[in-house]
């Protein structure tokens, strides 16, 4: 008898895995480049471990790494940037006849002790956040199934069998999908912790405007290019910086348009939560933005200028307390706990009229805001409240209880 073993198929005691990679040079090293499963992530890099720090890497952060695991769990439309890892001379490359040595076979060790190992420079909270998302998935997985086999209504069962399918879909999709790796061959440990100094200081964030201008996973965001389009707003709104300079030409930057919707939604200070984000409608928030700009123009001549093109943001800043984004945040919020006791914008727009003698700016010690309630929230000489989220929600409380019969 003859018996015929195919030994590509007995994988036992196997400690490492083959990838299709290209091969490329990037400041003298070589680079291997290569698309990973999610699930084989913590096979051949090390899973961060938040109470033990990489001597050689930042402390990982657990909420952070948690935070890109819902977030790919959630969005089926995910992005994320490749992960970068450092070879010390482990990985072997095997190039492919006809390449030219670019493309080949790349066989990486697996981090659990062997030889050659590779170390993260850059991705540890999107490796822990992988693995946490699929493990919590599979322990969901696993509760959902004995709830289902104790559940006895109908009613119940539905319920849980929806949620169920929901979640192995979501398991499934992760067990589908890859994410690309850069490894550097540097088998030189001190140029490898530079490797990281470098990466981290030649990364640019991203700023609060331009997250206010793309991410178009909040409503605040995602309904900015139609509310800019308010008469006081176009062509006066900053894209592209966070901070407003007195010398900006521009009213407000993007990020504090979204913070202007965000008050006249949910009130200042106030949070929109995934939950209430799906009730938000995109057409509702944009047209109650607009009421109250339409509302805040019309009772102060100052803004009512601007809108016109009569008076620059600039002029506004020196002379007036509309020209400070904290003041403005203040006005939405009081708008939006007054129209949430159903009173009407043309009131609303006369009670702020009455405010229009009291915006000059910076403030006197006589002012209505030094001596009022007020008082804790402006400083001496001040052209702005004081912009502590707490100081704001109080300011709204003031202005609130001067509205007559509130």
């Amino acid at each position: 008898m003859s018996i015929t073993v195919d030994s590509a198929r007995v994988t036992a005691g196997r400690r490492s895995d083959t990838y299709l990679a290209m091969r490329s040079v990037q400041g003298g090293r070589t680079v291997y480049s290569t698309r990973v499963p999610l699930l084989d992530l913590d096979k051949i890099l090390h899973l961060p471990d938040p109470a033990q720090p990489d001597p050689d890497n930042r402390k990982v952060d657990p909420r952070h790494a948690r935070s890109f695991g819902d977030y790919i769990s959630q969005h089926e439309t995910w992005v994320a940037p490749a992960l970068l890892a450092r070879d010390n001379g482990g990985c072997t490359f095997q190039p492919l006849d006809g390449a030219n040595g670019q493309i080949g076979y790349l066989e990486i060790p697996w981090a659990t002790g062997a030889f050659g190992a590779l170390t993260t420079i850059d991705g540890q909270h999107r490796i822990l956040g992988s693995h946490l998302e699929t493990r919590r998935l599979s322990e969901e997985i696993a509760k959902v199934e004995r709830d289902l086999g104790r559940a006895r209504s109908a009613e119940r069962q539905a319920k849980l069998e929806a949620k169920l399918d929901d979640l192995r879909g979501r398991l499934t999709r992760l067990h589908s999908e890859a994410i690309g790796l850069d490894i550097y061959v540097e088998p030189n440990s001190v140029r490898a912790r530079q490797m990281f100094v470098d990466v981290a200081d030649n990364a640019k964030g991203i700023s609060t405007a331009l997250r206010a201008r793309f991410d178009g996973s909040k409503i605040a965001n995602r309904t900015l290019d139609r509310v800019i389009d308010h008469a006081l707003l176009k062509g006066r709104v900053d894209l592209e910086q966070d901070r407003m300079t007195r010398n900006n030409v521009n009213l407000i930057g993007a990020k504090h348009v979204a913070d202007l919707t965000k008050a006249v939604a949910v009130g200042v200070g106030g949070r929109i939560s995934a939950r209430r984000e799906a009730e938000l409608s995109d057409e509702a928030v944009i047209e109650a933005v607009h009421g109250f700009l339409d509302c805040i123009t019309e009772a102060f001549t100052d803004l009512a200028d601007v809108a016109e093109g009569t008076l620059s943001p600039t002029d506004l800043r020196s002379r007036s307390l509309l020209g400070s984004v904290g003041m403005l945040r203040v006005l939405a919020g009081t708008y939006h706990v007054l129209r949430g006791k159903e009173i009407a914008d043309d009131d609303i727009t006369a009670f702020f009229g009455t405010l229009e003698q009291h915006m000059t700016a910076p403030i006197s010690e006589d002012s209505l805001w030094r001596r009022s309630e007020a008082g804790r929230d402006f400083e001496p000489n001040a052209s702005a409240p004081v912009m502590r989220t707490q100081n704001l929600q109080h300011l709204v409380t003031v202005l609130t209880s001067w509205y007559p019969g509130v």
